[in-house]
């Protein structure tokens, strides 16, 4: 785990709050941010709602560094963008995090972060990386028609949250000094 995870998992737990049940909300019972049926896969046995209302923090974030960020290869990651990808994992599912980092770094969406997309993210530069990439998980949002009158606002607010976040953590570009390289005729 990179320096970045502590400062993920603190963003990702500030807009997934506590215990609920929304009854719109396709995850059901959900506690820090972990619904009732990843717990029961990370459990490997059947869970209550009352399992899920006393999942720990501690418990919620070996789920996250393991399903999510390990599984995102956010470690592989630039500092930001492993921030965005992870949050997008966590909130709109792995698969699709995956694939708008690909199609953000403009290569083959296929879901797989392999060498092919960790060199292009690398090569990328940091700042329209996350636009584009943010700019896929709105238009994922609004898709979600039925679901977007009651959740899109605070999806919305989380999204708007996580491009800052994710640029503060972007590592600046140094560029050359320009004096050095102006020539005296």
């Amino acid at each position: 785990m990179n320096a970045s995870f502590p400062r993920a998992l603190a963003f990702v737990l500030q807009y997934e709050g506590g215990y609920s049940d929304h009854p719109l909300d396709p995850g059901g019972a959900t506690n820090l941010g972990i619904t009732q049926a990843e717990l029961i896969r990370v459990r490997g046995h059947d869970v209550s709602k009352d399992d899920v209302r006393a999942l720990t923090k501690g418990e919620a974030a070996k789920i996250y560094e393991d399903s999510y960020w390990d599984a995102a290869q956010c470690d592989a990651l630039p500092a930001g963008v492993d921030l965005a990808v992870f949050d997008c994992a966590v909130n709109q599912g792995l698969g699709r995090a995956k694939r708008f980092l690909q199609q953000a770094a403009e290569v083959a969406a296929d879901g797989k972060l392999g060498p092919v997309t960790l060199a292009a993210v690398a090569k990328a530069e940091a700042e329209p990386l996350l636009i584009e990439f943010m700019a896929r998980r709105m238009e994922s949002y609004g898709g979600l028609a039925r679901l977007f009158p009651t959740f899109g606002l605070g999806w919305s607010r989380r999204l708007m949250a996580a491009h800052a976040a994710a640029l503060e953590m972007v590592e600046p570009v140094v560029l050359p000094d320009a004096k050095a390289k102006t020539r005296k005729i």
